[in-house]
């Protein structure tokens, strides 16, 4: 293995040669990228960069839900605007199916870039052919649950809930018990048991995923045959539109992520189920004093939340001399010196050795427990058609959830609407 600076130097070498010198110096690197905390650390960073290598990098920062399209409307195109392309995913089926994507494994190896620290869960998350690697892993969003030690340590709640559940009040172990506690909690504090995400789409997918792995449920089993309509599936629906009815924040079925991080931050949850990189963000005496230092990490009770993931991709559509600028990108910003100096502003590692930084740990001691949520990730489906179904399965349950339908008619139409798509070409 090369080391950073090496192999840095010698990918710059290749690009600056006395051929094309002039003409690579010139590349300016354009990304569309979602507009998140993960987002910001790298462009904070991006000077370094470009010191370093005299290669521009822009960001284009727009929120997530635009996203899709507008980076399709490029990879179809003769040329596309965007040379350096942050890919969800949810989109690793679709991208390297519609060829759209440059095979990054030639570059690797002329290279030398070292990818064995990558853990191996981010790098199958977004590959799914095991002789080419289309989307070098970024940073993960595995979920798991973000809750309140003191409200859990508050004495008088204690009894109180000793008193009606003739049990201690203690961290929830099963999905059940969450829901349960939730409703509790809102009950007693008069504020929102869970932070909840429940707008159509893409925020209430991803949550509502949690609570079907941790009920013990799937969307395919190992055959990829759809089992989402099944007892399993149906108490995570029921648990799921429970506690949005009875334990959430007001307007839940409308909220999106930004919505549940300024709820929790404000004092006004006992807990939410989302990324765990949210932790360090909420961790903040500055930009969050009512929770920072009040705050805990645990993987989702039940013991499986679900797992997602970005990574970066170089697009086929545009000049060898940009494909070139863009990996010596990438194997700058996935460095382990890099992405250590992310990790240390709250960035959620792709990198084993990261989590195990003593620097990082000093800082984050719960980046432990981060792995533990990582590595009991599962997977919403990958396919072709994984951004579709995002918002078919989200209009079920935003539908069921908001009392226009019922649980199990929900679950088999989103479990039909599932097969439907698998089987379209």
């Amino acid at each position: 293995m090369l080391s950073m600076k090496k192999s840095f130097f010698l990918a710059g070498l290749v690009m600056l040669s006395a051929a094309n010198g002039a003409q690579a110096k010139q590349v300016v690197l354009h990304a569309l990228m979602e507009d998140v905390p993960e987002t910001h650390i790298i462009e904070q960073m991006l000077p370094q960069f470009e010191q370093q290598s005299g290669i521009k990098v822009e960001f284009e920062k727009i929120g997530y839900g635009d996203m899709h399209d507008k980076l399709v409307a490029q990879l179809i195109a003769p040329q596309s605007y965007y040379n350096l392309l942050e890919v969800d995913f949810l989109w690793a089926g679709e991208f390297p199916a519609a060829q759209w994507l440059t095979d990054l494994s030639p570059m690797i190896a002329k290279s030398k870039f070292d990818t064995s620290a990558f853990i191996p869960s981010t790098v199958s998350l977004l590959n799914h052919d095991k002789n080419k690697m289309f989307i070098l892993p970024m940073y993960n969003y595995s979920m798991g649950l973000i809750y309140r030690t003191d409200i859990l340590g508050d004495k008088n709640l204690q009894q109180q809930f000793q008193a009606e559940n003739n049990k201690p009040l203690a961290l929830p172990a099963s999905l059940d018990e969450y829901v349960a506690l939730a409703k509790f909690v809102k009950e007693k504090q008069n504020i929102a048991g869970a932070a909840m995400q429940g707008q159509r789409g893409d925020p209430n997918s991803m949550e509502f995923s949690n609570y079907l792995f941790a009920a013990g449920g799937d969307y395919l089993d190992g055959d990829n045959k759809v089992v989402l309509n099944s007892p399993a599936g149906k108490k995570a629906l029921a648990l799921y539109v429970d506690a949005i009815q009875h334990g959430a924040q007001a307007g839940a079925l409308s909220a999106t992520l930004d919505d549940t991080q300024r709820l929790m931050c404000s004092g006004k949850a006992f807990s939410m189920i989302t990324y765990w990189w949210m932790l360090p963000q909420l961790d903040n005496a500055k930009s969050c004093p009512a929770v920072a230092g009040k705050l805990a990490l645990t993987p989702m009770p039940g013991g499986h939340g679900e797992s997602g993931g970005w990574g970066w991709g170089i697009p086929k559509n545009v000049s060898p001399e940009e494909q070139q600028a863009a990996w010596t990108f990438i194997q700058w910003v996935q460095s382990k010196k890099v992405e250590t100096e992310r990790a240390l502003q709250g960035h959620a590692p792709v990198r084993t050795d990261v989590y195990s930084d003593p620097a990082v740990l000093a800082k984050f001691p719960y980046y432990q427990t981060a792995q533990q949520v990582v590595a009991g990730g599962k997977s919403f489906p990958i396919f072709t058609y994984s951004a579709q179904y995002e918002d078919v399965l989200g209009t079920q349950l935003s539908q069921a959830a908001g009392g226009s339908g019922n649980t199990d008619g929900a679950l088999a139409a989103a479990a039909t609407q599932l097969e439907t798509l698998m089987k379209k070409k």
